[in-house]
């Protein structure tokens, strides 16, 4: 068995082909691969589940914690989809200042906030509420609106501006 990873790469015909082994996380790997693709050039995003099935093929999978946020234009057109931060297992670090200088480069509109729960339970704790609300008013200060903070997991996924809390 290769110990090399595995690589796909895109034709011209826009079809992708495999180089080393196929494992599942390849696949996975691959699919928000092309879901993000096809997202960037796409339709804006008018729902909670278009944007969470993406999260949950691109986070659910990690084993630690990764924060990330989709950068919108004024349509709801994504502009970009940025891992910004990386914890443990239970935790991350996010930092406001680099989520409003990544706004600002996208010149983004709005943002939807994203996080996975390795644990595969994707209920918000308070720590989730409190960042959310720390980052609401940091863009808040340069007009760019927080549509939505997704908690992702392997089982689910749940929608802070669902609840009320965004």
């Amino acid at each position: 068995m290769c110990d090399c990873e595995t690589t796909f790469v895109k034709s011209e015909k826009g079809l992708y082909q495999a180089f080393g082994p196929i494992t599942p996380e390849a696949i996975v790997r691959t699919a928000a691969a092309i879901l993000q693709e096809s997202l960037v050039r796409g339709d804006a995003l008018t729902n909670p589940e278009d944007a969470a099935r993406f999260l949950q093929m691109a986070l659910a999978n990690e084993k630690n914690e990764h924060f990330a946020v989709l950068f919108l234009n004024n349509k709801h057109q994504v502009l970009s989809f940025e891992r910004l931060f990386f914890g443990t297992v239970d935790g991350t670090t996010v930092h406001p200042r680099v989520v409003v200088q990544k706004a600002l480069e996208y010149n983004a509109a709005s943002v939807i906030l994203a996080h996975n729960h390795p644990s595969g339970h994707s209920e918000p704790s308070q720590a989730d509420r409190d960042v959310t609300e720390r980052l609401v008013n940091a863009l808040n200060l340069i007009d760019v609106r927080v549509l939505d903070h997704l908690i992702v997991s392997q089982s689910g996924w749940e929608s802070l501006s669902r609840r009320g809390w965004v």
